[in-house]
């Protein structure tokens, strides 16, 4: 599973990116407000965005029937639901694992002949 997830997280794992999906959380947003956010030329955001959409974190819509270039974006669902549940699969083995140290640490252990302090 985790091998779909590699475009993922390589396109997370530009900050400007993630900040772009932080401002998608709170709701769609035109191309021009994500650029203007940051500070960036509407050609620069465009490659930020197009890389969000080849790994399906956005997608995008037109804004204006009449206006192609009037786009808007949001965030789409399935790629982070695949990315919960593959650290929820993670964190079941971790869990898992320490539950196992624990139970070994806190059983008893013969004397073995040593003398208490």
């Amino acid at each position: 599973m985790a091998g779909n997830l590699d475009p993922i997280f390589a396109a997370l794992g530009d900050p400007v990116r993630r900040a772009v999906v932080d401002l998608l959380h709170n709701g769609p947003r035109p191309a021009g407000d994500l650029a203007s956010a940051f500070g960036l030329s509407p050609p620069a955001m465009s490659r930020q965005l197009r890389v969000l959409r080849r790994t399906g974190l956005v997608e995008e819509e037109r804004a204006d029937r009449d206006d192609a270039r009037l786009r808007v974006y949001r965030l789409r669902r399935e790629p982070f639901v695949a990315m919960r549940n593959w650290l929820e699969d993670i964190e079941s083995f971790w869990t898992e694992q320490l539950a196992a140290f624990k139970q070994h640490a806190e059983r008893p252990r013969p004397n073995r002949g040593r003398k208490p302090k």
